[in-house]
């Protein structure tokens, strides 16, 4: 039987999906954004939650900034991650507008602890799982540090994954530590698994 090398078969999804992602037109990149947002807050399960937890989009990610002035609109809690150290452990705030936010590690936007309150309980809670490219068991291919990995072991709390349709592929590699989600959320489609 062939051993399996788990984290080269990440690395070369990673390399694909990063550059699938970073040469993808921004006018096509908007309208798949659009679709996802309108998608996203369909969800019965983000109608209910009484606290959101996201991260705030890069770049080349899935945009959760349209997202999160919505929950602000609708009255919801907000919960942004802050990276705690490079070993993979992060911890959520509460944000009241994007003027919370600071740069952080990796420099991506975080919650400024000086004047965010750490949040503590998740119930009631709908969190955002970031990824290059999920498959259909709602396993995904992330950055490669393990942050989310780690967060949805202790979050009790439904879980969506959010991810552009063409970056859906059959099965990505995992092993005994990856997690998946609850909910998988595309601009085309919703899918769900019972737990």
């Amino acid at each position: 039987m062939p051993v399996i090398n788990i984290k080269e078969q990440k690395k070369a999804l990673r390399a694909r999906f990063k550059k699938l992602r970073e040469t993808c037109p921004e006018d096509i990149r908007q309208k798949l954004d659009e679709k996802l947002c309108k998608s996203f807050l369909s969800l019965d399960e983000y109608k209910n939650c009484d606290a959101l937890f996201t991260f705030v989009s890069g770049a080349i990610e899935c945009d959760t900034k349209r997202i999160i002035a919505q929950a602000f609109a609708d009255g919801k809690k907000v919960a942004v991650p802050r990276c705690i150290n490079k070993s993979g452990e992060m911890e959520f705030y509460y944000i009241s507008s994007f003027d919370d936010l600071v740069r952080g590690m990796y420099n991506i936007s975080e919650p400024d602890v000086s004047r965010c309150q750490k949040a503590e309980s998740y119930e009631n809670a709908l969190c955002i799982v970031p990824g290059l490219c999920f498959d259909y068991q709602h396993y995904r291919v992330g950055f490669g540090k393990g942050y989310y990995d780690r967060f949805l072991d202790e979050f009790s709390g439904i879980s969506a994954g959010i991810c552009y349709s063409k970056y859906i592929v059959s099965e990505v590699p995992k092993g005994a530590f990856d997690r998946n989600t609850d909910i998988l959320v595309t601009e085309k489609f919703i899918d769900r698994i019972d737990r």
